[in-house]
């Protein structure tokens, strides 16, 4: 059984922004309840409990979130995996505004994302493009893809240096 949305992990995490997500080896990421994701992570917890048993996209949409599992914010902003640094916002965004409108932000950063990777990876940007689309604000993110569309002629060194002006000014750490 696979979830509908399933670049949108349970966890809150945005799986279309992940490196994992785009590597071409067999450690590929599916996807959270995407294609052969249960042979990727067979006893995901979160997934059995969000989606398998309470048939449900996301954790915050769950009437018992915050469960214990999302309690210690400090200890999962402070997880290396850098798509777990926004869960918590992603969780209020779709509580707030719900799942579809969060989609459709997902989508304008994963569009970014998707440009970069084709045009300005050099084969050692793609994490660090990762990194800033998943962190910098979406003010920022329709900057820079405007900038894209106007700048064609720019190089991975100067699109780089732009993504890192925009994320001092949202005081981001993209290091």
């Amino acid at each position: 059984m696979l979830k509908k949305h399933y670049t949108i992990g349970c966890c809150g995490i945005d799986c279309a922004l992940c490196p994992r997500y785009y590597t071409k080896s067999d450690s590929k990421c599916p996807g959270c309840g995407g294609p052969e994701f249960s042979e990727k992570h067979p006893s995901c917890a979160i997934l059995n409990c969000c989606f398998k048993k309470h048939k449900l996209e996301v954790c915050s949409l769950c009437e018992d979130f915050p469960c214990d599992k999302y309690k210690d914010k400090d200890k999962i902003e402070k997880d290396s995996f850098v798509t777990h640094k926004k869960i918590h916002q992603n969780f209020d965004f779709i509580k707030k505004n719900g799942l579809e409108a969060f989609i459709s932000v997902q989508k304008i950063r994963a569009e970014l994302l998707t440009l970069m990777l084709e045009k300005y990876n050099d084969n050692k940007s793609k994490s660090f493009f990762c990194k800033a689309v998943a962190l910098l604000s979406l003010e920022s993110i329709n900057h820079i893809s405007e900038y894209l569309e106007n700048n064609k002629d720019i190089n991975t060194k100067q699109l780089k240096i732009i993504l890192n002006e925009l994320a001092n000014s949202d005081e981001v750490d993209l290091k």
